[in-house]
């Protein structure tokens, strides 16, 4: 069976396979698409680092003074670090400024794998990066999935 984490559960000792799912969120607007990933690797072996904190108060000031906001930003960099595939979702209703900085961050690391449907309102730039950077796209929400299976088990 799967193990989730989220913020701000300490992150020591992660064991493989693990991955981190990054991606849309908008301020707790966005659909809840990492549970749905989660759910599909619920019957294997896998950590399923999920950025989504139970917790989330939007009033919190985001200023690395606010030491719930760094613990947060903390805690997602310090996850796709040590995670072994970054399972990157952009939702086409958001604009996730924070998910293409972390495209941005993590384009080179061989780790991640990027979902990009149609109507994103960045779609090329995201195309660009992942080819320059040969990270694999897939169309939708049930291709990463399948994708992500495939990375860590096969």
């Amino acid at each position: 069976m799967s193990r989730v984490l989220k913020p701000p559960t300490p992150l020591e000792d992660v064991p493989s396979p693990s991955v981190f799912l990054a991606g849309s969120i908008e301020m707790g607007s966005a659909q809840d698409w990492q549970t749905t990933l989660a759910e599909s690797l619920a019957e294997t072996d896998a950590v399923v680092l999920n950025p989504r904190r139970d917790e989330w108060d939007a009033s919190w000031e985001q200023s690395i003074s606010n030491p719930q906001f760094r613990e947060q930003v903390e805690w997602e960099l310090d996850a796709q670090q040590m995670a072994d595939v970054i399972a990157m979702y952009f939702a086409p209703d958001t604009k996730a400024p924070i998910t293409l900085l972390e495209l941005g961050l993590f384009a080179g690391s061989g780790k991640l794998i990027v979902c990009c449907p149609a109507g994103f309102w960045r779609k090329g730039n995201v195309e660009v990066v992942c080819r320059r950077f040969g990270v694999p796209m897939v169309a939708d929400l049930d291709a990463l999935a399948v994708a992500v299976h495939e990375r860590i088990f096969t």
